[in-house]
């Protein structure tokens, strides 16, 4: 999932099946193919985030490892999905506190529309 360049034509194409194929396989599942990629990228940066040594990473490169070129977007999103920003995230599971206040609970990830 870290390929930025990852898009439903490629996926179709490693599948050998048609693009509106796959866009229909995603439809009966009630899902889209972004909201998919979307989603296993930030379960995976998650898993970063959370990870010991993964402290000394910023955000920034912990997102775009993660195919989120954009830091901003990736907070938005993540804080979407987590009801928390990835700082708060990284400190509530490294059990640190983030700056700002107490750290929150663990959060379940929320539905992103999609």
């Amino acid at each position: 999932m870290q390929d930025p360049g990852l898009t439903p034509q490629n996926l179709a194409d490693q599948h050998g099946i048609s693009l509106r194929y796959l866009h229909r396989l995603f439809q009966l599942q009630g899902t889209t193919v972004n909201a998919w990629v979307r989603t296993r990228r930030l379960e995976s940066a998650c898993e970063e985030l959370a990870r010991t040594g993964a402290p000394h990473r910023s955000i920034a490169v912990v997102a775009a490892r993660w195919g989120f070129t954009n830091p901003s977007h990736f907070s938005r999103t993540f804080r979407a999905m987590y009801g928390m920003s990835p700082v708060q995230w990284r400190a509530a599971h490294l059990g640190t506190r983030h700056p700002a206040g107490p750290v929150p609970g663990r959060a379940r990830p929320r539905a992103l529309s999609a």
